[in-house]
């Protein structure tokens, strides 16, 4: 059912393509009803509006927190217009119809976002906003509601096809959109809230999300998907830019923030190759040329179609090398002018910036979703204990000790059970999700192994390594298996029944060990 609108309400905290949108109801006819800045912003464009204080016959009062929270207001927006009773009463009490809400809400998540102090925040909490959006969304049978400039021109598209009149069609999907709106805006605040009371598991927990892209499928063709955005300021892929590439898919995202989480754990110059959310190769060097070639070398095949993440600015040298092989996305802080001419010849590789690096010690939430419900956690943001500890007659060496380091943070990286060959700050071999510790571990010797014939050494990379693990050794067959093929030194949180054992073993291998008392599982 079309319903031709003759008077509308407007009341917006953003005031884009507002006056535009004045003009073209004017020009249909449509009387105005506006407050505050709307109505002079609209006065100032030329637009000709009626006070909502001269509509409802009361003024504005409360600096402006009582205007629209009115009987003239909430029932012109609630009347049901073929119901005699409702209609005796609109006669009864001088009530008009209002068909038409122009709302925006007053800019609370940005206020926050701003770092404004708590009285601030709280008086950018709108109260006549949501009420007048949730009462026209109620009545949208009757009456449309618009709650983003963005879709001022669907409006007027509408109208036009319509002669001043919405198809109900669009009414609904107008409507649907505001509760969406006063959903996510009641959530921010919510969650605002909780972080100031210091609550992260409150009696309710709710989510919201605005919606940046949909995709051409999921994680398989037969799977729809989108991304949204929660207005988290992180860096990272949802606030990164774009500077060439088709669109990054459901995957290309998931591993793209992965690998950017992950070489975000490093003060120095890093690089990490990432393929379906495991690191294939991660490296620090002196150089970003240098890291990258350090973590190609330890899986250059997986490497192949894989995610490059890197902590510092991308510049020429480096995209050259990177430009050999085929990679689906790199991301980066910044990228120079060299750099951007290089990978400009490759213009179906995503390239995306983001200004920063995300900070890995930073408080956070992770969520997974279950059948029925949730698991809701704090984000994984430290990486060892209050104190590592040596627990074998051996102590590691310097390098050893700088070597089990960086293994063992790369381990919160990768998919559990994890384990991780390095040598001189890189990775030379990774086993992720497998089933038993002992396989994982054979699985990264093998991939060490690997990548010496890859590249011409005829002694595999994980003699002379150390390894870490994400989790303890159930039993001593997983540190076995890590020094029969060469492992020299073990990082591992500790904590199992049979510590006593597994330090017995290192110790009868000649392997130091360090225990760090922080596990990383990652499923």
């Amino acid at each position: 059912m079309s319903q031709k609108i003759h008077r509308a309400l407007i009341s917006v905290s953003n005031k884009t393509g507002l006056a535009e949108l004045g003009r073209f109801l004017v020009e249909n006819d449509v009387e105005i009803l506006s407050t505050g800045g709307s109505a002079k912003a609209l006065r100032d464009a030329g637009v000709s509006v009626v006070d909502v204080s001269d509509f409802t016959g009361f003024p504005e009062i409360m600096d402006g927190r009582v205007k629209t929270l009115q009987p003239a207001i909430h029932g012109g927006l609630l009347a049901v217009r073929d119901n005699d009773e409702h209609l005796a009463a609109m006669r009864t009490h001088n009530i008009e119809p209002i068909d038409l809400l122009v709302v925006n809400l007053y800019p609370f998540e940005e206020t926050v976002a701003g770092g404004a102090d708590f009285e601030e925040c709280v008086e950018n909490i709108d109260i006549g906003g949501p009420a007048l959006i949730r009462a026209a969304a109620k009545n949208h049978a009757y009456v449309t509601v618009i709650v983003e400039p963005e879709d001022y021109d669907r409006l007027m598209g509408e109208m036009t096809a319509g002669k001043g009149a919405t198809t109900t069609e669009f009414r609904k999907e107008m409507a649907a959109k505001a509760y969406g709106r006063t959903g996510a805006y009641d959530a921010a605040i919510s969650g605002w809230f909780e972080g100031r009371l210091d609550q992260h598991f409150p009696s309710r927990a709710v989510f919201a999300g605005k919606l940046y892209q949909t995709m051409r499928y999921g994680e398989n063709p037969h799977q729809a998907a989108a991304f949204y955005t929660n207005g988290e300021a992180r860096p990272g892929v949802a606030t990164a830019r774009q500077l060439q590439g088709k669109d990054l898919s459901y995957n290309n995202l998931n591993d793209t923030d992965a690998a950017f989480e992950l070489v975000a754990e490093f003060e120095d110059t890093a690089c990490a190759i990432i393929k379906h959310a495991n690191p294939c190769g991660v490296a620090v060097a002196g150089s970003l040329k240098e890291a990258y070639l350090k973590a190609l070398a330890c899986d250059s095949e997986s490497a192949f179609g894989g995610i490059i993440a890197l902590n510092r600015t991308l510049d020429g040298e480096t995209a050259e090398e990177i430009v050999k092989i085929f990679t689906e996305v790199i991301i980066a802080p910044d990228i120079d002018a060299a750099a951007k001419e290089i990978l400009a010849t490759k213009k179906n590789l995503r390239v995306l910036t983001t200004g920063g690096m995300p900070d890995p010690t930073a408080a956070g939430t992770t969520v997974k979703t279950l059948a029925g419900g949730f698991l809701l956690q704090g984000r994984d943001n430290a990486v060892f204990g209050e104190e590592l500890k040596v627990v074998t007659q051996r102590q590691p060496t310097d390098q050893e000790m700088a070597d089990l380091k960086f293994a063992f943070t790369i381990c919160k990286h990768v998919k559990s059970n994890a384990i991780v060959y390095a040598k001189n700050g890189a990775t030379v071999g990774v086993g992720a999700g497998q089933m038993s510790r002992v396989n994982s571990s054979r699985i990264a010797a093998w991939k060490a192994e690997d990548a010496a014939k890859a590249a011409g050494d005829d002694k595999s990379w994980a003699i002379g390594s150390v390894v870490a693990s994400d989790a303890f050794f159930p039993f001593a067959d997983g540190l076995l298996a890590a020094a029969e093929a060469g492992a020299t030194a073990v990082i591992q949180p500790g904590g199992s029944m049979r510590d006593a054992e597994v330090i017995a073993a290192a110790d009868e291998k000649g392997l130091a060990m360090v225990m760090t008392g922080m596990r990383h599982f990652r499923h």
